[in-house]
């Protein structure tokens, strides 16, 4: 990516919700199914923090995140588009590493295991910090040079350490930041993989 070279698969990392796992797309789907959101969409979503932008009860916004936390894979959550393929190809040459701001990694582990399968997954590594500031020391503890994720605020704060983020866009980060941005699982692949 510097100078035209491409990004080891050993450099980077990634954050989960919002990146691997599209979990915008579960909360909208938990949210009309289960609650009566008929209107709702995903462009819906302009701020990281939900209850800020939309006219919805926070016991419900609550509730839905709670379910999609303790429950990824009761709840539905699925992987974002390619994602599966493209960490496949990664995990072919060096171990996954994953830092979300989750506060128990069980869940989110169990769903990897089965997105991803065990063979993959064992060579993984998941931090779950329990809070979404802060990453930076663990992504250089793990001895990662580029980091994907959603939150705008979060890759600002990266690359004020020195780490080259790179902004999953979302609708909640578009605007918010003058980042290097990947739309899709395919472009995250273009900057990595021949």
């Amino acid at each position: 990516m510097q100078n035209g070279k491409k990004i080891h698969p050993g450099q980077i990392g990634f954050d989960i919700d919002g990146v691997v796992a599209d979990t915008g797309g579960a909360f909208v789907r938990i949210a009309r199914r289960e609650y009566g959101m008929q209107g709702l969409t995903l462009d819906d979503i302009t701020e990281f923090e939900v209850e800020n932008c939309l006219d919805m009860d926070p016991l419900i916004i609550n509730a839905i995140f709670a379910r999609l936390l303790r429950e990824p894979l009761t709840a539905g959550l699925e992987p974002m588009p390619r994602a599966v393929e493209v960490l496949t190809e990664f995990a072919a040459l060096a171990p996954l590493t994953f830092v979300t701001a989750r506060p128990d990694a069980a869940p989110i582990t169990g769903w990897l295991h089965d997105m991803l399968g065990k063979d993959i997954m064992s060579g993984s590594r998941i931090v779950a910090m329990g809070e979404h500031d802060n990453k930076a020391a663990y992504i250089k503890n793990l001895g990662l040079r580029y980091f994907v994720d959603d939150r705008a605020e979060t890759c600002i704060r990266l690359e004020q350490e020195g780490i080259v983020p790179l902004v999953y866009s979302q609708p909640w980060n578009r605007g918010r930041h003058a980042l290097k941005t990947v739309d899709n699982w395919l472009a995250i692949r273009a900057l990595s993989l021949v």
